[in-house]
């Protein structure tokens, strides 16, 4: 049993050796910058070490000169490759050759990831101190692909304003020893290779350093090697794309863990291996130089843009042809369109003289623009009258007293200064012959196209008919108002009677009792004194009774003046308190004192207020229970405006009577006629105020009216 197991191990075993050897090796391409077979000796180790590291895989050494780098990476002939950051980054952008690893690179005791130039001398060549002492002299390279040996030491020529192909005599030695070899036997005047070439071959005793000046020298902390040139990352460790991802990652997990003291990195001359570093800068270089893969750009001719683009060529001309038809199809619409503006000018001409009201424009200089036939008919003026003159200095130029009317108040002037449409209601027009009328007209702004103002258009109206029919309705409302406050005074006329009997039947009294002690004699004149005045007082009482009625029962007058409605509500109340005691009413008065007089009509007012109070003494009458209280109240509302409150505390409006209460021939009462609140209401409206209820159903009446404050002049009004 156990001799069969064990010819089956060595069976397995042999045949997985077998499978092994017929697997091809790893080609790792190394660039043979120091000839093919310093590569093998330098760089065998390292392949021998990743043998044993990844099992399975072995792994061999393929030099490379620097013209069959890429021909070696594009046709697969190598899975990994070595080589300078400068055809690493070329690799990179055509191949899509990928870093795994960086090199630390070893001189002496001395390690290092980065590299750069180094540009020399004999010791003995005075003359060349500086780069720009290489003009016109032997200059001697590794190679144009070569980054240490050329390409870093051409930025720094370039940095002088020299160019190595024209301002020095460029020649090339294909590797690095050769060079340096070459500067010391006096074959050129001066050489580049890259940094740490010559701290080898000095360590190997081929040269001595002594022998050398460095021109351009540049000194970088933690860098330990002669150097001419910027600092650049060391030579990458890279995957070509064919080669597999998970053998990649297994040759890379190797090289970082490859001691620094490793034989294979002995042999290299080298200390390890670092994670990939950043190789933008070798992409700098590249765009400065202009080398590839950022070449200078080819010149670009007519033929090269009409195979690239010539799918927006053939967009742009079917472009052409479809503005073409668009531009034919402009101007047959635009043809249309005048003749329609045409039509539509004729249109508007015949609606502007078929409409009554009198219309007319203005630009922004105040000069009249057109003007319609009603407005010739109404101001007698004539269309080329008015065309392109002011229409402020001909149709309102005073006002209605002939007082001068100012441009800058005109509001046709304002309405295009600050594009506000206005309407006034009350206003004159001159016509020709002389003769003013009254009008009211609105005046819009006139917009262009683009929405600027261009002027303003004015519609007006005679009103002349209307202001009569306004004038003969006020007067009857007047002699409406005068009637009713005759019936009012003829309903209290015994309240009044009454009132007026009291302060008489005491001057009676009092009279014969002055009689009756002159008659007596004696010393009482003091008595007598105070009995005459007693007399006085009643008669003036009885005096102001009998002014009050005669004031509120007469026409009044037109006129407006100002006026403190507390003092109206005095004398209302004198005429009201007869009636109020008979009803049982308490009047209790809540007067603002410092309140703003008003412009209106004295006897109007009272009128107002005696409707109100009367209406809730009436309405208080017939309440079986609760008290009975009248409350006036004036308050400031605000700054341009007076309020004044009539409330009781009787059985209120329904909602019902709430609606229509202010309409005529409406009444709660059983002998009323309804016209108390529609004339109090008029009465209000004429003085530009308001009056409204104020309350809820069944929580007493509530009225209030509301009139402007006098200006500063409204005495003089």
């Amino acid at each position: 049993m156990w001799h069969r197991l064990l010819c089956i191990f060595i069976i397995f075993f042999t045949l997985a050796g077998e499978a092994i050897a017929v697997e091809p090796p790893i080609r790792i391409g190394v660039l043979s910058h120091r000839g093919s077979e310093a590569t093998l000796k330098m760089w065998s180790p390292t392949a021998d070490y990743l043998t044993q590291a990844v099992h399975g895989r072995q792994f061999e050494i393929v030099p490379l000169d620097f013209d069959e780098v890429n021909p070696s990476v594009e046709s697969g002939a190598v899975d990994f490759v070595l080589v300078n950051p400068g055809i690493y980054v070329n690799l990179e952008v055509r191949y899509r050759v990928s870093r795994i690893a960086t090199l630390n690179n070893l001189v002496g005791e001395v390690a290092s990831n980065v590299f750069g130039g180094v540009i020399f001398t004999r010791k003995d060549r005075d003359d060349l101190a500086s780069l720009e002492n290489l003009k016109g002299r032997r200059f001697l390279a590794v190679d144009e692909t070569s980054l240490g040996g050329f390409q870093m030491a051409w930025r720094q020529l370039q940095d002088v304003g020299l160019s190595p192909y024209e301002d020095v005599k460029l020649s090339f030695a294909g590797i690095h020893d050769d060079v340096v070899m070459a500067v010391l036997n006096g074959d050129v005047d001066a050489g580049t290779v890259r940094t740490d070439i010559l701290e080898r071959m000095a360590s190997s005793g081929t040269i001595d350093l002594t022998d050398f000046k460095i021109i351009n020298p540049r000194f970088e902390p933690h860098f330990y090697f002669n150097l001419s040139t910027r600092l650049y990352p060391e030579w990458p460790f890279s995957k070509v794309q064919h080669t597999p991802n998970e053998l990649a990652q297994r040759v890379a997990v190797a090289l970082l863990n490859m001691p620094h003291d490793h034989v294979a990195a002995q042999a290299g001359n080298y200390a390890g291996w670092t994670v990939p570093l950043d190789y933008q800068p070798v992409h700098d270089i590249f765009k400065a130089l202009a080398l590839p893969p950022y070449e200078a750009i080819a010149r670009f001719t007519l033929m090269d843009a009409i195979r690239k683009y010539w799918y927006w060529l053939l967009g742009g001309l079917v472009f052409i042809l479809f503005m073409a038809f668009m531009t034919t199809w402009v101007v047959r619409l635009n043809r249309e369109l005048k003749r329609a503006q045409l039509h539509l000018e004729q249109r508007h001409e015949l609606i502007l003289n078929s409409v009554a009201d009198g219309i007319y424009g203005v630009d922004l200089q105040g000069n009249s623009t057109f003007v319609n036939r009603a407005m010739e008919q109404i101001t007698g003026w004539k269309a080329e009258d008015l065309i392109g003159k002011n229409q402020h200095d001909i149709l309102h130029h005073t006002h209605a007293d002939g007082t001068p009317h100012p441009r800058h108040e005109c509001p046709v002037y304002a309405t295009y200064r600050d594009n506000v449409p206005r309407f006034v209601d009350d206003d004159v027009f001159w016509k020709r012959d002389g003769n003013c009328f009254p009008v009211e007209y609105t005046s819009t702004p006139l917009r262009d196209e683009h929405e600027g103002v261009v002027g303003s258009v004015v519609v007006f109206r005679d009103i002349s008919e209307r202001k009569q029919a306004e004038e003969e309705a006020r007067q009857h409302q007047m002699d409406l108002a005068h009637v009713a406050r005759l019936s009012t005074m003829g309903e209290m006329a015994s309240g009044i009677a009454h009132e007026i009997n009291q302060p008489l039947t005491a001057i009676a009294t009092n009279a014969h009792a002055c009689i009756r002690m002159l008659e007596a004699g004696g010393a009482q004149n003091e008595r007598i004194a105070d009995v005459v005045e007693k007399i006085g007082s009643q008669a003036e009482r009885a005096g102001e009774i009998i002014r009050q009625l005669r004031q509120f029962v007469r026409k009044e007058q037109p006129q407006l003046s100002a006026v403190n409605l507390n003092e109206l509500i005095d004398e209302v109340v004198t005429l009201l308190k007869p009636e109020a005691r008979r009803a049982d009413v308490r009047i209790e008065l809540d007067l603002e004192q410092e309140i703003s007089t008003v412009l209106a009509q004295h006897i109007q007012i009272d009128q107002v207020i005696l409707n109100l109070a009367r209406n809730a003494i009436e309405a208080m009458e017939d309440m079986t229970e609760g008290d009975r209280v009248l409350t006036i109240t004036t308050r400031q509302g605000g700054k341009n405006a007076v309020i004044v409150t009539v409330a009781d505390t009787g059985p209120g409006l329904s909602e019902e009577v709430r609606e229509q209460v202010f309409n005529p021939f409406v009444t709660t009462k059983p002998s009323g006629m309804g016209l108390g609140l529609s004339i109090s209401q008029g009465i209000i409206d004429a003085h530009k105020g308001r009056l409204y209820v104020d309350s809820n159903p069944g929580e007493g009446a509530v009225f209030r009216f509301m009139l402007p404050v006098t200006e500063e002049k409204a005495d003089e009004q």
